[in-house]
């Protein structure tokens, strides 16, 4: 079995070295459901450490393996948070905020699609190693991609609390108040991330089954959104 380390510290077992002939045993198994594990804290490290550069340098993704599926699905929530932003300016004309919807719209359907990407990862992993639920495992009620995607958000809103916390054009009770939520925020952050790694282990030693939920989100497809079929040229 061979172990690539990711940036940020975290250990994923590279399934792609191994040979497409070689059949794990029950030994190997066991070792794969231990060591196979995906770091959350690698998750969460990538999260932060993305967040914090990317406002002050260009958007990149130096990661391998599954890290780098997180890197791009972080990307686009990193993109979302900043043209929802755009959205509020009471001050943007009508031709600017169309744009912008257009722009949020592309990236909420590409974020879609890496969460499913991740998903798609673990479940492969999972079969690569012989990983079967057991006789009563139970489905949880989101993924582990839908867990990423949320601490993901956390992590930016925790980022721009922060901000409010070192506000010099503020008083001191905005200040207060922003410490207070960002007190709640790193509360839900180790909470989901506990909950995480509670979910991975329990996949990983056939306690839990993984099922992949597609979104099927219409509103960008013109084959399910009439106001697109309306204006699609005729073949």
């Amino acid at each position: 079995m061979v172990s690539a380390k990711q940036p940020s510290g975290g250990y994923l077992v590279d399934f792609e070295k191994r040979k497409p002939q070689q059949k794990p045993g029950p030994d190997s198994i066991r070792r794969a459901r231990k060591t196979a594990m995906i770091d959350v804290s690698a998750i969460t490290d990538l999260h932060r450490d993305c967040t914090e550069r990317w406002h002050h340098a260009p958007i990149d993704n130096p990661y391998r393996g599954f890290l780098n599926l997180v890197c791009e699905q972080h990307q686009r929530n990193f993109l979302l948070w900043h043209e929802e932003d755009k959205a509020r300016d009471p001050t943007a004309s009508d031709h600017e905020i169309a744009a912008v919807k257009r722009r949020i719209d592309r990236l909420n359907q590409e974020r879609n699609d890496w969460i499913e990407r991740l998903d798609e990862y673990i479940l492969n992993n999972l079969a690569a190693w012989g990983v079967r639920p057991l006789p009563r495992a139970k489905l949880n009620t989101e993924t582990p991609g839908a867990a990423i995607d949320r601490l993901s958000i956390l992590a930016l809103r925790i980022y721009h609390m922060e901000e409010q916390t070192q506000r010099t054009d503020v008083d001191e009770e905005h200040r207060e108040r922003a410490r207070a939520k960002l007190s709640i925020l790193h509360q839900q952050h180790e909470d989901l991330s506990t909950a995480l790694a509670d979910l991975l282990a329990d996949l990983f030693s056939g306690k839990r089954v993984m099922k992949i939920y597609r979104q099927f989100k219409m509103y960008n497809d013109p084959a399910y959104n009439p106001y697109l079929a309306q204006r699609r040229p005729a073949a």
